[in-house]
């Protein structure tokens, strides 16, 4: 397992998925700040940081049960014809459909965010909350909308690093863990500085849409499809992990210069 866990590969996929859930994170931190900001201002931080944690274990226990369905990669369908072959499992099934719906939302919050950024956040304020426990449900269901994408990044991210499944789940659940300390530690700055600097959460949807497209591409190779005898390959996650650090790296030019400026 220790093994595992400090190999380059794994290492890289730590910091890059520990980043993405993160960024991600930003409107879940925002919309827990407006459900505790509803409550008296003694429970403020006491439901901000229970939101946070109940987040945490709800997603490690979705883990728990995507890494399961994952794990079912016999084929139970097989078509074969002329031009068109494919061997469909549940893995590939739920790799296909996680790749498609981290498309489809990261394309729509890019819209919603260009044309009204305040949307989501408006339709949160005009609800009543009046209790503690009234919060913590709020926060709870708002909590599960977010992990959907959150879990379906860190099975992109890490499917096919390790033979044993074990160990991937392991590793998704150190960043998740990792990524909420940091939010509970530092969910005010993080968000000022998300704030000034909204291209960053642009940005992280982006990745998601290659993240996405990836999981689509990782499914057709696993249930080996083939269209006129070309099989699909893999995408190699080093080609990811290079397009989000360049993007960085522009992006932290960008920051210096407008900051000179």
């Amino acid at each position: 397992m220790l093994d595992f866990l400090f190999t380059s590969d794994a290492i890289m996929a730590l910091l890059t998925l520990t980043f993405l859930e993160i960024i991600l994170g930003i409107d879940n931190i925002v919309f827990i700040s407006i459900a505790a900001n509803k409550l008296p201002e003694h429970q403020r931080n006491k439901a901000t940081n229970i939101g946070l944690i109940l987040a945490m274990v709800q997603r490690v226990i979705l883990l728990f049960f995507v890494s399961f369905l994952i794990g079912l990669s016999e084929p139970f369908y097989t078509y074969k014809s002329d031009w068109f072959n494919i061997a469909l499992s549940w893995q590939a099934i739920i790799l296909f459909a996680g790749g498609l719906f981290l498309i489809y939302k990261s394309t729509s919050e890019i819209r919603e965010k260009v044309e009204d950024p305040k949307h989501d956040e408006d339709g949160m304020k005009s609800k009543v909350i009046k209790s503690l426990s009234q919060a913590i449900t709020q926060i709870l269901i708002i909590d599960f909308i977010f992990s959907v994408d959150s879990i379906l990044t860190a099975v992109g991210m890490t499917n096919g690093l390790h033979p044993n499944t074990n160990y991937t789940l392991v590793l998704m659940i150190i960043a998740v863990v990792i990524s909420i300390i940091v939010m509970i530690g530092f969910a005010n700055p993080i968000r000022k500085f998300i704030d000034r600097n909204p291209s960053m959460q642009i940005l992280g949807l982006a990745f998601l849409i290659l993240i996405g497209f990836m999981l689509i591409t990782e499914a057709a190779h696993l249930s080996h499809t083939e269209f006129f005898g070309k099989s699909v390959g893999a995408i190699p996650k080093g080609y990811l992990y290079f397009a989000i650090a360049f993007s960085l790296f522009v992006e932290f030019l960008n920051f210096k210069t407008a900051k000179k400026k």
